[in-house]
């Protein structure tokens, strides 16, 4: 299976915010999103970086309340590592796992086409495995 098959299911919506924008918007968009990352992007749409809860996290560590009023591109991780929707689900699991990073953006011919989460990926890791199980069994019992 491909990172499409999970943009298919999940759709292609993305949350970002802006470079210049305070940590304390980024922390209220990600909680009234309910997600873990927002993708930073210029107003043109150039991706510039990523903010996670990890990377605000580890700045209130770092600058205490002062984080809250930084601006993103002060705490965002740079560059981006990104995926295409072609790439397998076992590579980007690999990738995810290798760079500690949970989340992705699916770049195809310098477009963005989505973001998935590890959590997608182990989501649809187990579908396929469920799905090779109720084959086996049906060709089990069918022979």
């Amino acid at each position: 299976m491909y990172v499409d098959t999970i943009l298919k299911k999940k759709g292609n919506a993305v949350v970002a915010v802006e470079p210049t924008d305070s940590i304390s918007k980024a922390a209220q968009v990600l909680h009234d999103k309910r997600i873990g990352a927002a993708l930073v992007r210029h107003a043109a749409g150039e991706i510039v970086g990523i903010i996670s809860e990890r990377d605000i996290v580890r700045g209130i560590s770092r600058h205490q309340d002062a984080c809250l009023s930084m601006r993103v591109d002060e705490l965002m991780t740079s560059p981006v590592i990104t995926c295409t929707s072609s790439d397998s689900i076992d590579a980007v699991m690999e990738l995810m796992t290798d760079r500690r990073i949970r989340h992705l953006p699916v770049v195809d011919n310098g477009t963005l086409s989505g973001v998935i989460s590890i959590g997608d990926v182990v989501k649809q890791r187990i579908s396929e495995i469920e799905n090779e199980s109720e084959a086996l069994k049906q060709y089990i019992a069918a022979g």
